[in-house]
């Protein structure tokens, strides 16, 4: 009988065990489908970066063949992708630098679901600092494409 009274009062503390981390489990995974969307972006915006590199050699190479005139035309135009360079490298450290906020915040949460730890304390503001950064990386984004529409002489909207 007291073998039977061990068994069953040991269950109940295992079963709460794997029940705290897959609790933890699932609170670690919402924050990791917003990394999947950072990803994306980061994606997109290295892409956009090459682009205006790209864009930027094409213009350097104009110039050594130019006159005068279109060679300071194409210094301004050389100018506008030196601004939307500045614009879309911020709007990759401001978004890497929000995915390694959630990142933080995944951890520290699962280390709090795991150690049984309130930890909301941290948790709140690192998140609301991560939103931030990806408020400010894709206002940075939105001003790059911006300039980049006021660059191209024909208007497609």
């Amino acid at each position: 009988m007291l073998l039977a009274e061990i068994f069953t009062s040991s269950a109940p503390s295992e079963e709460s065990a794997v029940a705290g981390l897959s609790k933890a489990i699932q609170l670690s995974v919402a924050p990791v489908f917003l990394l999947t969307g950072i990803t994306g972006l980061l994606g997109m915006f290295t892409t956009r970066l090459a682009r205006v590199i790209d864009r930027s050699r094409l213009i350097q190479e104009a110039m050594e063949r130019s006159d005068l005139a279109q060679a300071k035309r194409l210094r301004g135009a050389l100018e506008v992708q030196r601004r939307r360079t500045f614009l879309i490298n911020r709007a990759i450290l401001f978004t890497t630098f929000t995915a390694l906020l959630v990142s933080g915040v995944v951890a520290v949460m699962f280390i709090s679901a795991v150690a049984a730890l309130d930890l909301a304390a941290i948790v709140v503001p690192v998140f609301v600092l991560a939103m931030a950064s990806l408020i400010v990386g894709l206002l940075l984004f939105l001003l790059e494409v911006q300039l980049a529409i006021r660059q191209n002489p024909r208007r497609y909207y």
